[in-house]
C-alpha cells in the first residue's frame, strides 16, 4: 500500500512537471508569435505603399502575408521578400506608384532569425542605407539592388559574417533607357569609403556592386576580395575603379566562377593571376584601357565559357595563335575593339 502511494506521488510530480513545461513552452511560443507580428506591423507602418502591394498584411496569420516566410513549427519569420515584381516595360509609365518607399523601421531588428531580405527595385530615393541592416547577424541573403539608397555603405555590414549573397548594385541600363532616365527613381548613388569591412564577410558567395562608387578604394579591392575564400561571383561593373589591376600576394580565389569588372577606368596589363584561377567560367573586363598582349593561357582555362575583352583599344594579339589554344568549353569570345592581327582559320 505504501509502495502504491509513493508511485502515485511520483506520477503526480511527473505530471505536474510535464504540464508546467508544456505551458511554459506554449507561453514562450505565444510571446514569440506576438513579438514577430508586432515587429512586422511596425515595419509596415514606415513604408509607403501606393499600389497596395501589402494589402494582405492584416489579420493574425502573418506567415501568410505577401512576401513573408516563416518556420513551420515555430512561426518565426525567416524571410521578407518585398522586391518590386513589376517588369521593366512598366518603367516608362507611373513607376512611382509601383514602388515601396518611406523609411526602414528599427523594429526589423526584432526579427532575430531573419535569413533572407530582398527590398530590390523599390524607391528609397536618397535615403542612406540604415545601419540597422548590420545588426541582422543571421542574414544569409541581402538584396538592396536598384532600391535608390544613397550615401556610404555602412561599415557595420562587416558584422554579417553569415551572409552568402549581397547585392547593392544599380541595374545595368541600355543606352536607350537613359532617354527615360527621369523615371528611374530607384537610381543608386552609393559609395564605399573604406573597403576593409568586406574582408569579414567570410561566407560570401555572391557580391554584386555594379555602379557603386569605389573610386576612393584604390587598389585595395583585390586584396580584400581575395580574403573571401568561397566567393563564386564578383560583379564590380562601372565602379570608377582606376589605375592598374594589382596582383594579390597569393591567389585565394579558388572557387571563383564569374568576374565582371567592365566599364571601369583601369589602365593596366591583363591581370595574369586570373590564369591561376582554374574554376573561372566567365571573365568580363571590357571597356577599360587594358594594354599589352592578350595572354595565350586564357585558351587553356579548363572551365572558361565566356570572355569579353572588347573595347579596350590597346590589347594586342595574334588571332591565329589565340585560336590554336584549346578553348575547351568556350561559348562566347569577344576581343573586338583591340589591336588584333592575323587571319582566322578557313
Amino acid at each position: 500500500m505504501e509502495r502504491i502511494s509513493i508511485l502515485g506521488f511520483i506520477l503526480a510530480i511527473l505530471y505536474f512537471i510535464t504540464t508546467e513545461l508544456a505551458c511554459n513552452g506554449y507561453t514562450h511560443m505565444s510571446n514569440n508569435i506576438q513579438s514577430e507580428q508586432e515587429a512586422l506591423i511596425d515595419f509596415k507602418s514606415g513604408l509607403k505603399d501606393p499600389n497596395n502591394r501589402l494589402s494582405s498584411w492584416k489579420g493574425s496569420n502573418y506567415c501568410s502575408w505577401q512576401g513573408i516566410t516563416c518556420e513551420k513549427d515555430t512561426g518565426i519569420v525567416i524571410s521578407i521578400d518585398l522586391h518590386n515584381p513589376y517588369p521593366r516595360e512598366n518603367v516608362y509609365g507611373n513607376w512611382s506608384s509601383m514602388n515601396l518607399s518611406g523609411e526602414i523601421r528599427p523594429s526589423l531588428t526584432k526579427l532575430k532569425s531573419l535569413k533572407y531580405l530582398d527590398l530590390s527595385f523599390n524607391s528609397f530615393k536618397g535615403m542612406p542605407i540604415p545601419q540597422l541592416f548590420g545588426s541582422l547577424k543571421n542574414l544569409l541573403y541581402l538584396n538592396l539592388s536598384g532600391a535608390g539608397f544613397s550615401g556610404t555603405i555602412p561599415s557595420n555590414f562587416g558584422n554579417l559574417s553569415n551572409l552568402q549573397y549581397l547585392d547593392l548594385s544599380f541595374e545595368d541600363l541600355s543606352y536607350d533607357d537613359f532617354e527615360y532616365f527621369e523615371y528611374f527613381e530607384y537610381f543608386n548613388d552609393l559609395s564605399i569609403g573604406n573597403i576593409e569591412w568586406m574582408a569579414s564577410l567570410v561566407s560570401l558567395k555572391y557580391l554584386g556592386m555594379d555602379y557603386v562608387n569605389l573610386s576612393s578604394v584604390g587598389s585595395e579591392w583585390v586584396e580584400v576580395i581575395n580574403k573571401l575564400p568561397i566567393l563564386t561571383e564578383l560583379h564590380l561593373d562601372g565602379c570608377s575603379l582606376s589605375g592598374s589591376i594589382p596582383s594579390p600576394s597569393f591567389v585565394n580565389f579558388t572557387s571563383l566562377l564569374v568576374i565582371s569588372i567592365n566599364s571601369n577606368q583601369f589602365i593596366s596589363m591583363f591581370p595574369e593571376w586570373l590564369l591561376n584561377v582554374s574554376s573561372l567560367g566567365s571573365i568580363d573586363i571590357s571597356y577599360n584601357q587594358l594594354h599589352g598582349r592578350i595572354p595565350l593561357g586564357l585558351g587553356e582555362l579548363p572551365n572558361l565559357q565566356y570572355i569579353d575583352l572588347s573595347g579596350n583599344d590597346n590589347l594586342r594579339g595574334s588571332i591565329s595563335q589565340l585560336l590554336r589554344k584549346s578553348w575547351k568549353k568556350i561559348e562566347f569570345l569577344n576581343f573586338g575593339g583591340n589591336e588584333l592581327h592575323g587571319k582566322f582559320f578557313s
